[in-house]
């Protein structure tokens, strides 16, 4: 790799430009999850985070090169939800714990290392999408196979052993533990992020040393980093809101009903959607979108066998309740559909077939994009407001809130899919799906908050609704307004650069 910029790298926008929409993505993103939680949940953050940065930094994107980074980086952020924090959070801000700066500081560095390790896999695998480095599908199944083995053996090491009957807890443990409340009746969590240690270790070495892709060796670390500040910087806010709770009084905002917890989430996205952009934008000069090779190795049949395979299981997993019994009170989900529940709910093995067939598939990046990643945030809000809340007729949830976003985005999926692969239109393909995810996701979950509008009675929910009206404002102007050095302004990138 020379040290001359490359072509994206010379067209990309300022650093200011980048950190600051990097921002709004992830801020709102994060906080958005906050009520669709998990693995699935994350992904939002990393589509809207991937989508920014190729709109920002890769104008000479080729389509399907631009499907698959942006693909990698949302399907990568979800690893991270298979790792239990609300107890870690506890130890900074519960109230039999507030001014006890021991815990607090546990418990920070605990959210420090579970959000660098969170935000460290979706740096890798953007940079993976974005350097150039071409990945076949085999070679992504054995590595998330061995990324998968990693996991269970850094759990063995680093998370055992676990027997909370007989308060037996790991060494390095950062949920509840009777080392803070002594007598007190607690439920400790199985914690599983020496597994993901040990597999982001895995990943780093082969990427970034073995295949040598400069750019996701160096946006691990950036992910890393920003993980590691933002989740800790997050639960600053809402922990000094727990040790100092009429510290508003006095001000405008003395009364003012706050969900701290989801500040806390949207300050944590935001703060790591600022960083992997500043490192993005640092290391520009890696990114290889426009000699992205476009070749397709997998069949349509077979992406679309691997579709209704994925489908199948993560349905299962986040919408079949596992807690039905038949009339004897025996559980009718059992035996076989249970292992298959327990093994899918995991980040990395829901990973495996869209990081295979990502890469080597012409339909899946848009599959991953745009109708795998609705579904769940769709489901849910339907669940939410037709079926807990009973808030809206049956009929009118699901054709508003599922059917028809669904049908809307399968059909533009589809449709890109059928375009040249090679198209040098990655840039327009970013801008457009940003606008749209960017929307549709902040409707959905205006919807799910049951639509907090400033001028109506706030609720705890008010502040973020607001906070994400700028953001989805703020990420439209991205989209429509925003063009990097070179595209749109008459001269080439180079010209445009040095001027």
């Amino acid at each position: 790799m020379s040290d001359s910029l490359s072509d994206d790298g010379r067209n990309a926008v300022g650093w200011f430009a980048a950190v600051v929409f990097g921002a709004m993505a992830g801020g709102m993103a994060w906080g958005i999850r906050g009520q669709y939680g998990h693995e699935t949940g994350a992904m939002l953050a990393g589509l809207l985070v991937s989508l920014t940065l190729v709109t920002l930094l890769c104008p000479r994107a080729s389509l399907l090169g631009a499907a698959r980074a942006v693909a990698l980086g949302t399907v990568a952020m979800g690893f991270g939800g298979s790792m239990t924090y609300g107890q870690t959070v506890g130890l900074t801000h519960d109230p039999e714990l507030v001014g006890n700066w021991a815990a607090l500081g546990w418990g920070m560095l605990g959210l420090a290392i579970k959000g660098g390790l969170w935000i460290g896999f979706a740096g890798a695998f953007l940079g993976m999408g974005l350097g150039g480095t071409r990945y076949r599908p085999l070679e992504m199944l054995l590595l998330m196979l061995g990324l998968v083995m990693a996991y269970f053996t850094g759990v063995a090491l680093i998370n055992s052993p676990f027997d909370p009957a007989n308060r037996e807890l790991p060494v390095l443990y950062f949920s509840a533990d009777w080392h803070w409340q002594p007598d007190k009746v607690l439920k400790p969590r199985p914690e599983c992020w020496g597994g993901l240690l040990a597999a982001l270790a895995v990943l780093t070495v082969y990427v970034g040393y073995w295949r040598k892709d400069g750019l996701a060796r160096r946006l691990v670390w950036w992910g890393v980093l920003g993980g590691a500040l933002g989740f800790p910087l997050g639960q600053s806010i809402q922990a000094y809101h727990a040790w100092n709770p009429d510290f508003l009084r006095g001000s405008f905002l003395e009364g003012t009903a706050i969900n701290w917890w989801n500040m806390m989430e949207t300050t944590y996205g935001a703060v790591m959607g600022a960083l992997l952009s500043c490192g993005l934008w640092l290391n520009r000069k890696w990114i290889q979108l426009d000699r992205a090779v476009s070749d397709v190795t997998l069949s349509a049949p077979v992406e679309w066998i691997l579709l209704a395979i994925h489908l199948i299981l993560l349905i299962s997993v986040e919408f079949v309740d596992r807690s039905m019994v038949d009339s004897l009170g025996r559980p009718i989900l059992s035996g076989a559909f249970g292992a298959v529940d327990f093994l899918y709910d995991l980040g990395l093995i829901m990973g495996i077939i869209p990081i295979v067939a990502v890469v080597g598939g012409r339909w899946w990046p848009y599959f991953a994009v745009f109708p795998v990643m609705l579904i769940p945030y769709a489901g849910k809000t339907v669940r939410q407001l037709v079926y807990k809340e009973a808030a809206v007729a049956p009929v009118v949830g699901w054709l508003v809130y599922l059917i028809v976003p669904l049908a809307v985005v399968t059909t533009i999926a589809i449709t890109y899919a059928r375009r040249a692969p090679e198209e040098p239109s990655g840039n327009a393909f970013a801008r457009r799906t940003l606008l749209l995810s960017a929307w549709l996701y902040f409707l959905l979950n205006y919807a799910f908050f049951r639509f907090p509008w400033p001028w109506a009675e706030w609720t705890g929910r008010t502040p973020n609704g607001i906070i994400f009206t700028i953001c989805v404002l703020g990420l439209t102007a991205c989209a429509l307004f925003v063009i990097p050095y070179g595209q749109g302004r008459g001269k080439k990138g180079s010209e445009a650069c040095h001027e």
